[in-house]
């Protein structure tokens, strides 16, 4: 591995014989493909909603949702700016739907989450099914799904969307396609997905379709109260509190075969211990307020409030009160291909 300056002799050669015929010496970036520790554009970052929210509702006044499409402000990394992207392989934005306004039908490759940030009663259809959101619920929009969102109330909604954007640009698989109409046919009735598969039960005849969970909306009061009956009885983890992993009652696996989603509750004034993992997570507040120290950086949040651990930081987190906070991540990738790792050496 040559570091110093080239030699001429080596330049002529790269110039001359390899650059006209599309070669490239592996010698003199090597050491960029084989780090010691993991490097990445990714920054870590807060968005405070109190700070942003008034930008958001502004872009109601300027574009419909039918113009946009999908009216939403990206949550852009600053590490990565121009590249539409929070961390190196995932996608994170805010979404605007307003009173009697639809996001007309469409489909595409990426795998997509909603979490629903502010408002309640607006919808999202999956596949012939509506299903109504509330603050916190996470649902989710599989890859190649036809779905649409509608907001028949009287208040605005927002939630923050997480798509596999970047991986599947990486992968170069995207495809798309807009529904002939502005919106899906509705062929189940609402709940449909969760009664069938959300109870410990399973149609005997059903069969796996794409690797995602097929409820696709997790009610936050059912997450909610989860976390309180494990408060009971479960010993609180030193680098993450008590935290629940969102699952496909398919297989146990993920819910989404690409991005993996986790809600855990930390108690007023609990201090969790140092850790550090590979895969770079998003998180959304949806209960209280804190302090994360991430990169040896400091970042106050509360409610709603949305930041980003890059990989390999270390992290740590103290709450100011009883805080809850839903994460996401592209770990069932890093699982699914056996180079995933943590350190709980804070622990």
């Amino acid at each position: 591995m040559i570091t110093a300056e080239v030699r001429p002799d080596l330049a002529s050669y790269y110039n001359q014989d390899c650059d006209p015929k599309n070669l490239a010496p592996l010698w003199e970036v090597l050491h960029t493909f084989a780090r010691s520790t993991p490097y990445s554009d990714c920054q870590p970052y807060i968005w405070h909603y109190d700070e942003i929210r008034d930008t958001l509702l502004k872009s109601a006044d300027l574009i419909t949702a039918e113009e946009a499409e999908r009216r939403v402000l990206i949550l852009e990394n600053p590490g990565m700016r121009g590249r539409y992207r929070v961390t190196t392989s995932l996608y994170a934005g805010l979404q605007l739907i307003m009173p009697g306004e639809i996001a007309p039908a469409h489909r595409h490759t990426q795998s997509a989450l909603r979490f629903i940030i502010e408002g309640s009663g607006a919808y999202t259809a999956v596949e012939g099914e509506k299903t109504i959101m509330s603050e916190g619920d996470f649902v989710i929009t599989p890859s190649w799904t036809w779905h649409d969102h509608g907001n028949e109330t009287d208040s605005p909604m927002i939630w923050l969307d997480g798509l596999d954007v970047p991986l599947i640009e990486t992968l170069d698989v995207t495809f798309a396609e807009q529904y002939p109409n502005k919106i899906h046919p509705t062929t189940r009735p609402n709940g449909d997905s969760i009664a069938r598969y959300g109870s410990g039960l399973m149609p005997v005849d059903h069969q796996q379709q794409n690797g995602a969970s097929p409820v696709f909306n997790y009610p936050y009061a059912r997450t909610r109260e989860v976390l309180e009956q494990m408060r009971k009885t479960e010993e609180w983890d030193l680098c993450h509190g008590l935290k629940l992993r969102y699952v496909n009652p398919d297989n146990g696996h993920y819910a989404m075969p690409t991005i993996g989603t986790f809600m855990q509750l930390l108690p007023k004034a609990y201090e969790t211990s140092i850790y550090r993992c590979t895969d770079a997570t998003v998180y959304s507040v949806v209960e209280g307020s804190g302090r994360s120290v991430i990169g040896g950086q400091a970042f106050e949040w509360g409610k709603r409030d949305h930041f980003v651990v890059p990989c390999w930081a270390p992290q740590c987190h103290v709450a100011n009160e009883d805080a809850v906070l839903f994460s996401f991540s592209d770990r069932p990738i890093q699982v699914g291909m056996g180079i995933w790792r943590e350190d709980r050496a804070g622990a």
